[in-house]
């Protein structure tokens, strides 16, 4: 959250007392929405962990979600470098736009939100009908039978790039990601842990 240093910084006279703010899904990276929070309201938020506005139309402060129960839950605020604007980052509970999409942008998304929804896919699929799908039998089938897919597109992999096949590497290293996202589902981690435990190494 914010720090008593940083809120005493926030340039509420540049913005007229309407501070924008940028919410943006903490794993994924989807820009979800933008909205402005006057004092009270960034207080609010501040104080309940949940993104509260200001709303022009209402002319009150909103809480997203106080009515569907779709709530922006805060993960972090963080001012820009003029102090003008917040980036806030969410755990949304449901979709955020209020036509169903996960954001009010969609559907342009960065490319590494595709990642995030394929793994919720794929989790949705762990206690789904073997016959129902391809991942849902894998995950039927065992943890050993899971381990010897990584392996082989592993290998695959490696010689498609051995012998310089663009097309083929590509393909082969789809499969080898998909197979190792459905690894760490059945073994309950996700891609967050491990891009965590990459920039604690980096570090």
């Amino acid at each position: 959250m914010l720090t008593a240093e940083q809120l005493a910084k926030l340039d509420w006279a540049k913005t007229a007392g309407m501070m924008p703010v940028i919410v943006q899904h903490h794993v994924s990276g989807e820009v979800l929405m933008h909205g402005y929070m006057n004092h009270d309201a960034l207080q609010k938020t501040l104080n309940e962990g949940r993104v509260t506005f200001f709303s022009r139309t209402k002319n009150r402060l909103w809480t997203k979600g106080e009515s569907s129960g779709h709530f922006l839950n805060v993960v972090s605020i963080t001012p820009d470098c003029d102090n003008d604007t917040l980036l806030v980052l969410v755990n949304p509970i449901g979709p955020t736009c209020h036509l169903g999409t996960s954001s009010c942008f969609s559907p342009a998304s960065p490319d590494w939100t595709f990642l995030y929804q394929l793994e919720q896919l794929l989790a949705s699929r762990k206690n789904a009908d073997p016959e129902s799908s391809y991942t849902a039998r894998l995950y039927a089938s065992g943890t050993k039978r899971i381990a010897q897919k990584v392996g082989e597109e592993g290998v695959e992999t490696a010689l498609a790039a051995t012998v310089n096949d663009r097309h083929e590497l590509t393909n082969e290293a789809s499969d080898l990601l998909y197979h190792l996202m459905v690894l760490l589902q059945d073994q309950s981690l996700d891609l967050s842990t491990i891009i965590n435990n990459l920039r604690a190494r980096h570090q």
